[in-house]
């Protein structure tokens, strides 16, 4: 099926929809369904209709240039607007062919955001917090809601372990391609020869996960209460508050003992489980579906170096698409954040174009 038969049968549907609605014959969750149908095809037949009129106008202009009796000044003036609705087709066709890229199911989810310390030791807890920072202004800048849900400190303002559930439409889209290794180069504090130190922190977003998303059977989980501790042991609380939830099919293990209510723990920590199986499943379905198509971009594996913070540089480079910023204090404060993120994405939509070929 080419492009241009693809959009026919496209603004053929739409039409259908249209008239199927307005007899009123569909009802229930039928009416539900083809409404929902109905609004995802909208924006797509607007666009094909406005390149079809592009198309119509550069057929109307090509006319007047090719008839000989066609006056001078008319020709000019059909010249130049000949020009400008060519430079503006290829722009057209290419937001229709973004729309009719096969979506990510959880892309208008909320987010399940999951930091910790990797090689650097009380540096890397350090560096950790100041991702886990730089992702909640990032939040607060797109009015999203971000709700530390576990957090686990080194006692001098670095973190070992910290998630966090940021809630927001389409935060997951936003923030899917930040999973992997992050590495910073800086001179700690601490350090009196000058000498920088590399450190780095693994990041992990999962795409929030409702119960009806992803089937989780009571028989297949094992829970563990516990009394919940602070730092080097220390008992915080005398009652068993703490929460440790086996996923026993997958092996997932989620602990939880922030808050003082064991309900309250168990909640969190279903939240996460759900989260790390919905998300275990998609990356199974996903690599079976790429078997052929390797992409760096939204590859997720959280191995993978994904982006240097260089203080000494005052640059943060992500390595995935060569984007250097020479404005690391933005990046952290959430500012420039979309300016790495946007290049992401637009890899990632060329990347599926060029498979769509």
């Amino acid at each position: 099926m080419t492009f241009g038969e693809k959009l026919e049968k496209l603004v053929a549907r739409h039409a259908e929809l249209a008239r199927v609605m307005s007899e009123g014959t569909a009802g229930g969750q039928d009416y539900a369904r083809l409404a929902k149908e109905y609004a995802e095809l909208a924006p797509v037949v607007q666009a094909v209709e406005a390149m079809t009129r592009r198309q119509d106008e550069i057929a109307g202009l090509e006319a007047i240039l090719a008839d000989p009796a066609s006056e001078a000044e008319m020709r000019a003036l059909a010249a130049d607007e000949l020009a400008q609705h060519q430079r503006a087709l290829p722009e057209l066709e290419r937001q229709i062919q973004l729309m009719l890229l096969p979506r990510d199911a959880a892309d208008e989810k909320s987010a399940i955001l999951e930091i910790r310390a990797g090689t650097g030791g009380e540096e890397a807890g350090l560096f950790a917090a100041d991702l886990f920072r730089m992702y909640q202004r990032y939040a607060a800048l797109h009015g999203w809601r971000f709700e530390a849900i576990q957090l686990s400190d080194t006692g001098i303002g670095g973190v070992k372990e910290a998630i966090a559930e940021i809630s927001g439409r389409g935060a997951f889209a936003r923030l899917k391609f930040e999973s992997g290794v992050h590495r910073v180069q800086r001179v700690p504090e601490t350090e009196a020869s000058g000498r920088i130190h590399t450190s780095a922190a693994t990041v992990a977003v999962l795409p929030e996960a409702e119960e009806v998303d992803v089937k989780i059977d009571e028989k297949d989980l094992r829970i563990d209460v516990f009394r919940s501790s602070g730092p080097g042991g220390q008992s915080v609380n005398t009652t068993d508050s703490a929460v440790r939830i086996t996923h026993v099919p997958s092996g997932i293990v989620v602990s939880q003992q922030d808050e003082k209510s064991q309900h309250k723990n168990r909640a969190k920590a279903m939240k996460i489980l759900r989260a790390r199986v919905y998300e275990m499943e998609r990356e199974k379905r996903d690599s079976a579906r790429s078997a052929e198509r390797k992409s760096q971009i939204g590859s997720g594996d959280r191995s993978e170096r994904i982006r240097t913070y260089n203080f000494p540089q005052g640059r943060v480079t992500d390595h995935r698409v060569n984007v250097t910023l020479y404005k690391i204090e933005k990046v952290l404060a959430g500012e420039a954040l979309d300016e790495i993120i946007d290049a992401l994405i637009a890899e990632d939509q060329a990347s599926r174009l060029a498979d769509l070929q």
